[in-house]
């Protein structure tokens, strides 16, 4: 399985890149399922994505300090809204999809607000 992980950790690593420069792609979850695959199939790169300089403080303190910034909260609740309004006004995307959507949206929106901003003292 380690090779399967190794590739999951790539793709997912471009994902998060793409991410990074790209308006609605979440960068951090994305580089955080990368963290977690390159875990189960090389420490090295694990290591290299840990203490990457540009990537690796978010890693980090979701990591040690369960904490996700303001800054990428509100990235992250204004790109789902967005998104859904795009799916809802604009595209011609079925019913029962956008509301799936959006129940996955909101789930995924009250788990990013209910996250600390801060480390704790």
């Amino acid at each position: 399985m380690r090779p399967v992980y190794f590739v999951i950790g790539w793709c997912f690593f471009g994902l998060g890149a793409a991410g990074a420069v790209l308006p609605g792609l979440p960068t951090v979850p994305l580089m955080l399922v990368a963290l977690w695959a390159f875990s189960r199939s090389s420490q090295r790169f694990h290591d290299w994505l840990y203490s990457h300089a540009v990537f690796g403080p978010p890693l980090q303190q979701w990591r040690d300090h369960r904490v996700i910034p303001v800054k990428a909260k509100v990235l992250a609740v204004v790109s789902m809204a967005a998104s859904l309004a795009y799916m809802a006004l604009i595209a011609d995307v079925n019913p029962w999809i956008l509301a799936v959507t959006a129940l996955v949206m909101f789930v995924g929106g009250f788990f990013i607000l209910s996250q600390s901003s801060r480390v704790r003292d």
